[in-house]
């Protein structure tokens, strides 16, 4: 199965936080399984780290690196797709998920309840 994480499930899953769901902590963790992690969700920390709203380590791509996730890049269909998405969610950084989600054919692990709004697989974080 190819998984890509929200970013506050990205978080969660660095920290090793209990609160994570059985499902969403069984598929990032099963062998086999390919975890992405997009950019769009190192961009979306950044400006919250920056406005002091996280407290995240300086090395996170070396964390992301160390877990084993894939980095999954911001392209052209994506963007196109995100823009075009009925407005069910507001928030562009969910959007480009929800993208790349659906492009990719990729299941997104999330807790955001907006999202299954959308025709798009989804892992209950």
């Amino acid at each position: 199965m190819n998984i890509l994480l929200d970013t506050h499930v990205l978080i969660w899953s660095l920290e090793n936080n209990p609160t994570l769901s059985d499902a969403a902590r069984n598929s990032i963790t099963t062998a086999g399984n390919m975890v992405f992690v997009s950019s769009v969700s190192l961009w979306e920390i950044n400006i919250k780290k920056s406005l002091g709203k996280l407290d995240v380590p300086d090395n996170l791509q070396e964390e992301i690196r160390l877990h084993r996730f894939t980095p999954l890049n911001i392209n052209f269909a994506h963007a196109e797709l995100a823009g075009k998405l009925p407005d069910i969610h507001n928030d562009p950084f969910d959007r480009m998920l929800i993208a790349q989600a659906i492009i990719e054919k990729l299941k997104l692990v999330t807790r955001d309840r907006l999202i299954a709004g959308y025709d798009v697989d989804l892992i209950q974080a």
